[in-house]
Order: C-alpha cells, then sequence, then structure tokens
C-alpha cells in the first residue's frame, strides 16, 4: 500500500516499499508544465527542467550530477509534461539517500548560471528543430492545436523557436524560484525501502524547504479550432493524425473510452491494425492512443501512409471509427479488458513505474488508486458503455485531421476527412 504523508512545510511524500525490489526509484514532481504557462513563456517549465541539470553550489558543473550519478552505478533523468515536471533517479538501496540528496539539491538551488543558459538555449532549440525533422512527432503537435487552439495544452510543450528564444535568465530563475516550492511538490520513492525510514530521511533532507505561493494551471476554455490541417512537406510518407475530443483523467468514462481505444488501435489485433494493415497493406503502424489532462482528453489514431494512398487511408480511418460507435462484439471487449490488466500488471514490476504510477496522480490531486482498482473499474465496464461513450466521442463534426507530407492539393484528403459510412 503506498503511504501518503505531508510533511509540516507542504511536501507530499509518497512512499511504497516492494520486498522483493532491487532498485529504489525516486521521483520529484513539480507543479510546472505547460498548462502553467502563458503564450509568451511558451517552453519555459521544459527550459527550465533543463537548467536544473547544470549546476548547483555544491555540484557547480553541469557534469557533476553525472560523475556523482554513475559513481552509484545508477540513472538520473527528467520530463516535462502539461501538467507536472518530474526529475527521477533509480539506484540500489544503498545509495538511496545520496540520490535523493543529488535530486534536492537540483530541484532546490540550481544556479542559471548566465553563461549556462544561452549555451542550454541552443540545446533547446536544436530539441525543438529535431521534432520538426520528425514528421510523426510533428504532426502530433498539429493535430493538438486543432483540438485545443490558442491555449497552453495545445502548443509543443517545448515552445517555439521564437518563444525559446526570447526567455531571458531572469525569467526562467524567477519561474523556477516560484514553482519549485515546498508546498508545490511531491517526492515519491519505491522499491527495497523501509518507509519508517524513508520518511525520516525525505524529512532530514528536505524538512527545511520553504513553501511558497506556486501558481497554478490553466482550465480548459473549449472551443476546437479548424477540422483540417495539412503541411507540406518533402517526406517519404505522409504521416496522419486524427482526433476527437474527449474526457479528462476525473471522468469516469475514462473506463470505456479506454477499452474503446484498445478495441479500436491498440495492439496487432485491433481493428485498425487488421484493416489497415493486414488486410489492405496501407501502413506499416497505425495506432489509437489517449490523451487524459485534468479536465480535458482526446481519442487520436495516427499512422504513416503512402502519399497516393493518404486520402484512401484517412477514409478508413474513418470507417472504423464510425463502425466502432455500434456495440463491441462480448468476446472483443473480454480481449481488451484482458490486454489492459496485464498491461498495468507489467507496468507496475518496475520500481520506477511504481513511483511514476503514485506521484503523477498525487501532484495532480488525483486519488492514489491502486492498480487492483484500475483494473477492477476496467473489469465493470459494460457494452453498452463502450457504446455509450463511443457515441459521444466519435462525431463526424468532432473531427480533426493533421497532416504532413508531399502535397499538391489537399481537395482528396478534405472529402474523406468524415466519419460517415
Amino acid at each position: 500500500m503506498p503511504e501518503l504523508v505531508t510533511l509540516a512545510n507542504g511536501l507530499r511524500v509518497v512512499v511504497v516499499p516492494m520486498p522483493h525490489a532491487r532498485s529504489v526509484a525516486l521521483s520529484m514532481y513539480v507543479g510546472a508544465g505547460s498548462r502553467f504557462e502563458v503564450a509568451a513563456d511558451a517552453g519555459l517549465s521544459h527550459f527550465v527542467e533543463h537548467l536544473c541539470f547544470k549546476g548547483t553550489e555544491r555540484r557547480p558543473r553541469p557534469k557533476d550530477v553525472a560523475i556523482e550519478i554513475d559513481a552509484m552505478g545508477g540513472s538520473i533523468n527528467a520530463a516535462t509534461e502539461r501538467e507536472y515536471t518530474v526529475y527521477y533517479a533509480k539506484v540500489t538501496p544503498e545509495h538511496a539517500a545520496r540520490a535523493l540528496d543529488v535530486l534536492g539539491d537540483m530541484v532546490r538551488r540550481s544556479l542559471f548560471v548566465a553563461d549556462e543558459v544561452e549555451r542550454e538555449r541552443g540545446v533547446v532549440l536544436e530539441e525543438l528543430a529535431a521534432v520538426e525533422d520528425s514528421p510523426d512527432e510533428h504532426v502530433g503537435v498539429l493535430l493538438d492545436g486543432l483540438l485545443w487552439p490558442g491555449q497552453a495544452h495545445g502548443r509543443d510543450i517545448a515552445g517555439t523557436p521564437e518563444t525559446v528564444a526570447a526567455i531571458g535568465r531572469e525569467r526562467l530563475h524567477g519561474y523556477y524560484r516560484a514553482q519549485h516550492v515546498a508546498n508545490g511538490v511531491v517526492v515519491a520513492i519505491a522499491g527495497a525501502i523501509d518507509a519508517r525510514a524513508v520518511l525520516a530521511l525525505v524529512q532530514e533532507q528536505l524538512g527545511d524547504w520553504a513553501p511558497g505561493a506556486p501558481a497554478t494551471w490553466t482550465p480548459n476554455a473549449g472551443g476546437a479550432g479548424a477540422r483540417l490541417q495539412l503541411l507540406a512537406k518533402d517526406t517519404e510518407q505522409t504521416h496522419l493524425a486524427l482526433g476527437l475530443l474527449a474526457c479528462g483523467a476525473r471522468d469516469a468514462d475514462r473506463y470505456p473510452l479506454g477499452l474503446l481505444s484498445v478495441v479500436v488501435g491498440e495492439g496487432m489485433s485491433s481493428r485498425l491494425f487488421l484493416r489497415l494493415r493486414e488486410e489492405l497493406g496501407l501502413c506499416y503502424d497505425v495506432r489509437s492512443h489517449l490523451t487524459q489532462l485534468l479536465d480535458t482528453g482526446a481519442f487520436a489514431v495516427s499512422a504513416g501512409v503512402d502519399t497516393e494512398r493518404a486520402a484512401e487511408a484517412v477514409g478508413e480511418i474513418g470507417r472504423e471509427l464510425a463502425r466502432a460507435r455500434e456495440p463491441v462484439g462480448a468476446a472483443e471487449l473480454e480481449r481488451a479488458k484482458g490486454l489492459v490488466s496485464s498491461r498495468i500488471q507489467l507496468y507496475m514490476e518496475d520500481t520506477q513505474s511504481v513511483a511514476g504510477w503514485y506521484g503523477s496522480r498525487a501532484i495532480r490531486g488525483l486519488p492514489l488508486d491502486r492498480p487492483e482498482r484500475v483494473i477492477e473499474c476496467f473489469a465493470r465496464v459494460s457494452i453498452d458503455d463502450v457504446a455509450r461513450v463511443a457515441n459521444a466521442v466519435l462525431r463526424d463534426e468532432a473531427l480533426h485531421v493533421a497532416a504532413i507530407g508531399p502535397f499538391d492539393d489537399d481537395a482528396a484528403l478534405r472529402d474523406r476527412a468524415t466519419l460517415a459510412c
């Protein structure tokens, strides 16, 4: 069972002992992400994440953190999402205290030296350029912009070249100091640990961390954008992303929606895979996936196809989505439930995954549901539940299509961007 404790300074600590594990995963979740940013600051949280690896008073050189973690035989990394930023490490049990000290030092005392800021600015700009050169990633960014136009969660988490180039050192450091405060952070630790000893360790190392008044995320304003966006580019394939707005992470309908996604496009036995790849040979890979934010979400399908057959692929995907509004078969639904159950159980074998499971929920204020409860929620979903959610989400007028490829004319794709059978 996870144990959640809030220290006097507001720091939340989630501890999950795993008696048979041989590692300890430590994660620090910060209330900072793209949903906390105004348009002019797009990419601010991600930029700050990079700079937390560039030196502290006790570890002034960027390589000092890497050398120390390598000496433990461990790993360290970070990621910025829309609703949080996470810094994480994984080590053997005897190094847990030292790893927590490294993470805490980075998150609390990074220096933001001017030269390092400018050096890392170039790195972030190259990261943005890499997305531009990866049409399978870039098309997803375009789709987000159609689903949530003009909103923080509809932008690339890393920002744009213009915003990254314009954000100054003082703005970066000010945001860092405002958001990286005790009452804006969750520490999640899982693995070969004793809960009482770990809580004492966190109190010892982080109990003096001052609280603050961190900003919160911007709620969804609604109002989707254009139905279709095409970006002409000299690529070998046309990369497609089709999406519809759906429920968020707090909505009970996320369970039937998750099973609908499995049936439609997750795995080699999914309807889209069997139809588009196995029967028609339209693509190498096609898949559906969900985005579930606190107050909004999306159901999306992505594929890379021969440009000459792009319109045909869009039409076939639309037909499969339309067919998904009809009740699924009992056997098909049971297979989907089995896949979800096994996926969750296998995911929870890893200490880092366990820390992430609980830490990502705690930082967003979601219930710390155990995996067994989530599996039970999926098991209770009925055929009627899936049909009801499918008909609410898979509406023709709600479909948005983004495509990147060597187009001469968008008329064929525009004609096929429908769920009509």
